[in-house]
């Protein structure tokens, strides 16, 4: 099992939008970067850990966890005209860009902000502080225990529900 941090705007696509889908999974559809896509296609697996983070907005944070839930799959949107994710280079024989399911498994109760990351002489090889602007991101086992232990996540109550994190 692999760990990564998977980057998204709350205003787009939050933590609580896939707490809140149904049976709280969800496509991770729109990577339009291809080095995060080969990661989506060739390294990302079922079963894996994915950190959320919340980018752009007042304070960027790492907010919850998910789970990998399918292997990946051409994603839908890229051949979808009215879409914003349409790529008319794609096609259903040789798709460009891939997804993964995802789902809902926590809502920390202490987001952990990219500014405070940066305090921690433990993240300086953390992707996210070398290169923020990659959506999808590799997370060490070290790196992964260190955020834990500076988030609490909060335990996930029968059937996959946390308290929100935001209202």
């Amino acid at each position: 099992m692999r760990s990564w941090l998977f980057k998204t705007e709350p205003k787009d696509f939050s933590l609580q939008d896939l707490q809140n889908a149904p049976d709280q999974t969800t496509g991770w559809d729109g990577v339009r970067n291809y080095q995060a896509r080969n990661r989506i296609r060739d390294e990302v697996q079922e079963g894996d850990r994915v950190l959320i983070y919340h980018s752009r907005g007042k304070n960027p944070s790492i907010v919850g966890e998910a789970r990998v839930v399918s292997a990946p799959y051409p994603d839908p949107t890229q051949f979808q005209p009215q879409h914003p994710g349409f790529d008319p280079r794609s096609s259903e024989d040789m798709p460009r860009w891939f997804q993964v399911d995802v789902r809902y498994v926590s809502t920390y109760s202490e987001p952990l902000p990219l500014a405070r990351m940066r305090q921690y002489p433990e993240f300086a090889d953390l992707e996210l502080v070398i290169r923020p602007r990659l959506s999808i991101q590799h997370i060490t086992d070290r790196q992964y225990q260190q955020i834990l232990s500076l988030c609490e996540p909060e335990l996930s109550v029968p059937g996959g529900l946390a308290p929100a994190l935001y209202g």
